[in-house]
């Protein structure tokens, strides 16, 4: 079963990877108007379509750095570099150790490091401006740190020297589990507690939407939620209070294209909140 999945996404066409988005997205939009976190007030579409335009600069920009990406991983394959050649492992271990790698390179220490870094907080603030979460926000980046995280992935490649097949795993896993820790959906408590041990559920990663600190310095994980338990970064808050966007943002224009664009560059935009 394990060699069919290699097989699969070693050789995964852009259409199947294009529906993996795209359907994952129809999915959870359709899942939030069955079972709502929060009944907004808003136009779904207009606010839709804000972050359709930031997940297609997303795109484009992982895009231009996908071929540095699985040539990074042909030459670490070819090579043997990389720490899951270490050890002989086998095909499951593989697949397990590489995931938790990429996830904590490729979105954990990137996540937490845009928080820590002023100027690169100040192109994150864009994620955060948006005062109705829901799975449209999970591609909801500015490009400048669409950039960020491309080059920290391509760095997780590296270090991992994780083969193409298991890039796409990864990949294919880390949008479609935004989608879901976005979404605008109800858990029972109890399932959401429980899926926390494992993975960041939507409940775990609202709290790191809410508009003031220490909420929104938490919670960072992306798939897996254990670098968030080990790094002391875990927050349980309830989400029934939540207050979406920055208090440091003008909530009225998050669905201003422009002025989302230029965030990074405003003066007037504290970096400390």
């Amino acid at each position: 079963m394990l060699e069919n999945l290699v097989h699969y996404f070693n050789h995964i066409p852009s259409l199947h990877r294009t529906l993996i988005l795209a359907g994952g997205i129809s999915f959870f939009w359709l899942l939030e108007g069955i079972i709502p976190l929060f009944r907004f007030r808003y136009n779904k579409w207009r606010h839709a379509l804000v972050n359709i335009f930031f997940t297609l600069t997303t795109v484009v920009v992982n895009f231009l750095f996908a071929v540095l990406i699985v040539k990074t991983s042909d030459w670490a394959t070819a090579h043997h570099f990389g720490i899951l050649y270490l050890a002989t492992m086998p095909l499951w271990l593989t697949l397990l150790l590489g995931l938790l790698l990429l996830d904590l390179i490729g979105a954990y220490w990137i996540h937490y490091i845009e928080h820590k870094v002023k100027w690169m907080w100040k192109f994150h603030v864009v994620h955060h401006a948006d005062t109705h979460v829901d799975t449209t926000t999970a591609n909801r980046h500015h490009p400048g740190e669409s950039v960020f995280r491309a080059v920290f992935t391509l760095l997780a490649v590296f270090v991992c020297g994780a083969p193409v097949w298991l890039v796409m795993v990864y990949q294919s896993m880390s949008a479609l589990l935004s989608q879901f820790n976005h979404a605008n959906i109800r858990f029972p408590r109890r399932l959401n507690r429980f899926l926390n041990w494992v993975i960041v559920s939507p409940d775990m990663h609202k709290v790191h939407h809410h508009y003031v600190r220490p909420q929104t310095d938490s919670n960072y994980g992306n798939i897996f939620s254990i670098w968030d338990h080990l790094f002391g970064t875990y927050n349980n808050t309830a989400v029934d209070g939540l207050h979406y966007g920055l208090d440091v943002l003008d909530e009225k224009r998050d669905e201003e294209l422009s002025y989302q664009m230029g965030l990074p560059f405003n003066q007037k935009i504290k970096t400390d909140y």
